[in-house]
């Protein structure tokens, strides 16, 4: 049986022209979980990410900290939604700059409004695919790791896929999914069995590596 560890990419730069970036901190976060990944995944068999900015940085923090050099296979499916598409479903007028705790918390009411409204099929985001076509991504990336593989693989990607996979896997309400999208933390790991028949869940949004005084104020969820 086989292991699948499902990371969420280190902190972006959220609020930034670019949010795809990671900032300081989340290189950082990369190179601190490859360390610690050193003594926990003997060996890894294969690498995949999203094609995003912030997967590839993640990815480049783990290598480095684990000293390894793999082949990365890069899938779309794992790349994660457009949050901004999401809010404009249900609020069309341009959003302030959150960059206070209310208007930050204004901002993921919307989000939490639109993700339930498109995961049920009321709205479709512009220029994103129906929830039913992003989940089939997600899932058509688990089964060809299924398919594919029978060791330890690592899946860099993002917290919309990342809690549809878990979604997924245990069969959850698009209201417990949206919970454990907005929970997840900054290069958190979850991790799958598997196996030719499916998955099966371990452990979801655990931050082992960032444990310690060393680490305060590195738990971020952005």
């Amino acid at each position: 049986m086989g292991a699948i560890y499902l990371i969420r990419h280190g902190q972006a730069s959220f609020g930034a022209a670019n949010y795809d970036q990671l900032s300081e901190l989340g290189h950082q976060q990369g190179a601190v979980l490859g360390q610690a990944l050193l003594s926990r995944v003997t060996r890894v068999d294969a690498v995949i990410t999203g094609t995003l900015q912030r997967h590839d940085e993640t990815w480049q923090g783990i290598r480095e900290g684990m000293g390894i050099d793999l082949p990365t296979t890069r899938q779309p499916g794992l790349n994660e939604y457009d949050s901004e598409a999401v809010i404009r479903t249900v609020h069309p007028q341009p959003l302030k700059k959150p960059d206070s705790p209310e208007l930050y918390r204004h901002h993921f009411r919307l989000l939490r409004d639109g993700l339930r409204q498109w995961m049920e099929g009321a709205v479709t985001p512009e220029g994103m695919p129906s929830y039913t076509d992003f989940r089939a991504g997600v899932v058509a990336a688990l089964d060809w790791v299924r398919t594919q593989h029978t060791g330890n693989v690592l899946l860099v990607s993002s917290g919309g896929p990342i809690s549809t996979a878990v979604g997924h896997i245990l069969g959850t309400a698009p209201e417990t999914t949206i919970e454990l999208n907005f929970h997840i933390r900054n290069s958190a790991v979850s991790e799958f069995k598997y196996n030719p028949k499916g998955h099966r869940l371990v452990s979801y949004n655990t931050l082992n590596h960032l444990d310690g005084p060393n680490y305060k104020g590195w738990t971020t969820f952005t």
